[in-house]
């Protein structure tokens, strides 16, 4: 079996190692020679079981350096694993997150990840019958454990409690190192609430500095919202586990690392020492209770902490913004991007509080306090990213709201008309989108101090009256009207129409209610888009069976190849064989075998480029694309029965350059038992896949964008593939040009940044000039109208 399981009681060394050479991960490179090899760490992380083909598998993991878990680390110490195979399936069913695990039989390639994953610039390939891993359980590495936790499943938080606890050491912000993996405990003066990156992550921004008087700024990303550090005040203690020293424009930075983790404490002196974490396994002993004690103390007498978190009602003026420790009595969606919450603190305003109406159908909870107690209740009006959580809130709740606008003047109000005129010197409570200065929303925990503290002011202050409810003013969805006119507004429009319509244009509620099919000229908004990562938007379509799929990724491809690693054989093919060719002068050398160029006697070579076609055999999918810049046309090829055949169509099957072309699995009929292209003048992509017996894929590119007006809001599609001419591609350049540019990604990126710019109001976002087309689909018996942004491009020079 390709997998061992070492038992308990066993020297992991002396039963595995044996006459093997243990390597440490930081020293692993492709010029390496893995006989006898083998390297050793803990799995820090397990991917899925990915099914390849009919039979075959391939599961992704990450393992780090044994020695390096709880201290100090040099830089690269987590490496990317690739297994394949059975050796993947058995993987998965016999090792947990958290097992110490040493591979040998492994090949050491170059990682497509590592720009984006930040681990070792190599990885680990583990395929074929020499290929072996030997797992030591995390039960079995502490002999206390008892047989019944012995092969209990980990999950990616959990570590036994009977397991020994690890000594953890930390290291000083005034003695990182950049490149380094440590264990730290700070103070927190300043923080931002978790905001979605351009992926699928969430980020939390904040500053810590420790005895050190080192300021250090610290991201942490995570998809799990429970995984981030639940800081609620600047002056909380932060404890940070495995987080990685990097330099950004000169100066030190945190950033999370494969297993980190996150406690945070209250950091008033003579609170509780209870930790704030949702993790089932952080530990914390008298020694963690002596350095929350010993910062606290040192905050209190060197740094200059407010005092309290925020102010009260009372203590309000205008203009200034504020941080709000309250109780939610009740909330109301008032649009698409605002959100209405009625709170109280106990206080009462000494500036008069601008009233908004709602209808009271939509209002959730106690809508106020008694008419006799004017200026207790705020009014807050919540919009744009802050919009979702908002409405997640229950009324009762103990908040803090963080950078909160009071501006005075009804005409700052949204929907502001003129029966408000008279509170015109009232002021109105906003919580603007985007995340600077910390903008946002907590619940606070049930013991927190400021939570007791609140409790004891609202308990002398008259209770919610759920019977009352107030004059409110009319909130008209009307304060985002497009201009009438860009020229006459002196306003620009950030995109172009390019159609023949002669249409006057029409709000998106008119748009929607008159329906399929038909085209539309709107001037609208762009709120928000999908997917933010933009290479995510690229696809491959077939014009012949209409469907589209996603292109796969690097490891997806690069264990295609792998596989086709396995069919060793010859080919009864009559090819001229050359394993001795000109490559490129950065093409790297292979010492582990010959590559095979298979090339057709009618090939003629100019200078260093074959003019026709070169198939080969045996590369792995990066010395494929090392390869490639110094041949016309590069077709990978297995052997199969002792024929030659392409790989899995799920692979590119041609490759020109920096350019992979894909196949239609469905349309296609392969057929290579003979030759092609002696009486062709020119073999472009059309000409090779015509040959190949392949329906060729075009790329394309798909958004979903969401369209806001002052009327309503609509989801339309932007759909564009390579057969339409660039002149008409909304960015000015066509998809198959974005899949192989990556200078021209940046400039697409830079235009949706500036069409929907992050962290601003809608009042800030450009006004953009689209042709809408309406057509009807059918899903599942039922008709749905459907909308598609079409004759329309950016105004971007730079696009």
């Amino acid at each position: 079996m390709p997998v061992h399981v070492v038992k308990d009681g066993v020297n992991p060394e002396s039963q595995v190692l044996g006459r093997l050479q243990k390597i440490a991960v930081p020293l692993l490179s492709t010029s390496l020679d893995c006989t006898d090899k083998i390297v050793k760490g803990k799995v820090v992380h397990k991917g899925p079981l990915v099914t390849v083909g009919t039979e075959d598998y391939v599961l992704k993991s990450v393992i780090q350096e044994e020695d390096s878990q709880h201290s100090l680390s040099s830089e690269n110490t987590s490496i990317n694993v690739i297994l394949v195979g059975a050796l993947a399936k058995e993987f998965s069913e016999s090792v947990n997150q958290g097992d110490v695990m040493a591979v040998s039989g492994f090949r050491v390639g170059k990682s497509p990840t590592a720009l984006k994953d930040k681990l070792h610039p190599c990885n680990l390939h583990l395929a074929g019958d020499e290929a072996r891993v030997y797992v030591f359980p995390s039960s079995s590495l502490d002999p206390r454990a008892s047989v019944a936790n012995k092969r209990a499943p980990l999950s990616g938080a959990e570590v036994s409690k009977s397991a020994k606890v690890p000594k953890y050491s930390y290291v000083r912000l005034g003695d990182l190192q950049p490149g380094v993996v440590v264990n730290v405990y700070a103070v927190v003066t300043f923080f931002k609430q978790p905001f979605h990156t351009r992926g699928t992550d969430y980020c939390s921004s904040l500053k810590i500095i420790d005895q050190s008087n080192e300021k250090v700024a610290c991201s942490i990303f995570s998809s799990k919202l429970d995984s981030h550090p639940k800081i609620f005040k600047t002056g909380d203690i932060i404890r940070l586990h495995r987080v990685k020293t990097q330099l950004f424009n000169g100066s030190k930075t945190l950033v999370t690392s494969h297993g980190f983790s996150v406690v945070t404490f209250d950091g008033a002196v003579g609170s509780a020492v209870t930790p704030r974490t949702s993790s089932l396994s952080s530990h914390f002993d008298e020694d963690d209770r002596r350095a929350v004690e010993s910062l606290r103390a040192w905050a209190v007498a060197q740094l200059a902490l407010p005092a309290q978190a925020g102010v009260t009602l009372a203590a309000v003026q205008p203009k200034v913004f504020f941080d709000l420790t309250c109780q939610l009595l009740a909330k109301a969606p008032m649009d698409s991007s605002c959100t209405l919450l009625k709170v109280w603190d106990g206080t009462k305003c000494s500036h008069p509080l601008l009233n908004v109406f709602v209808e009271p159908h939509l209002l959730e909870g106690c809508s106020t306090l008694s008419k006799d107690m004017e200026n207790l209740t705020a009014n807050i009006l919540v919009y744009d990213n802050h919009v979702q959580a908002a409405r997640q809130l229950k009324p009762g709740a103990y908040l803090r709201i963080y950078n909160i606008h009071p501006v005075p003047g009804a005409s700052k109000v949204p929907g502001n008309h003129a029966g408000q005129s008279g509170q015109a010197d009232h002021l109105a409570f906003h919580l603007h989108g985007g995340n600077s200065y910390g903008r946002g929303i907590q619940v606070l925990p049930d013991d927190s101090v400021e939570i007791q503290e609140l409790k004891r002011v609202i308990g002398s202050s008259p209770e919610p009256d759920s019977n009352d409810m107030s004059d409110f003013e009319d909130f008209l969805d009307v304060w985002s009207t497009p201009p009438e006119s860009f020229d006459s507004t002196g306003e620009r429009s950030a995109t172009e129409r390019s159609c023949s319509h002669r249409l006057g244009c029409v709000t998106l509620a008119e748009a929607k209610g008159k329906g399929p099919p038909g085209v539309y000229h709107v001037k609208a908004q762009l709120k928000s888009y999908q997917p933010l990562r933009l290479f995510q938007s690229l696809k491959l379509y077939c014009h012949k069976c209409k469907t589209i799929r996603e292109v796969p990724d690097d490891v997806t491809i690069g264990s295609l190849f792998l596989e086709a690693q396995r069919d060793a054989g010859p080919c009864r093919e009559d090819w001229t064989v050359a394993t001795d060719v000109d490559r490129p002068g950065d093409c790297p050398a292979f010492p582990h075998r010959t590559l095979t160029l298979h090339l057709p006697t009618h090939s003629k070579r100019r200078g260093a480029e074959v003019n026709e076609l070169v198939f080969i055999k045996g590369a792995t999918f990066e010395e494929t694309c090392c390869i490639t810049p110094g041949f016309k046309n590069v077709i990978p090829v297995r052997s199969s029965q002792g024929s030659m055949s392409l790989l899995d169509l799920s692979a590119p099957f041609l490759f020109r350059g920096k350019r992979h072309y894909f196949g239609c699995k469905q349309c296609s009929h392969v057929d290579l038992t003979q030759p092609f292209g002696q009486n062709t003048d020119v073999l472009d992509d059309k000409a090779v896949a015509e040959g190949l017996g392949v329906q060729l894929l075009a790329y394309g590119l798909m958004m979903q964008l969401e369209l806001q007006d002052g009327t309503g809001s609509l989801e339309a599609l932007l759909w564009r593939d390579a057969s339409i001419l660039w002149q008409e591609q909304f960015f000015r350049v066509s998809p198959d040009g974005l899949a192989a540019n990556t200078e021209a990604q940046g400039r697409v990126q830079e235009t949706m940044d500036k069409l929907c710019p992050s962290g601003r109001s809608m009042a800030e976002h450009p006004w953009l000039d689209l042709c809408l087309s309406a057509y009807a689909v059918e899903e599942n018996g039922q008709t749905r109208t459907c909308y598609q942004i079409c004759h329309t491009h950016s105004t971007n020079p730079e696009s």
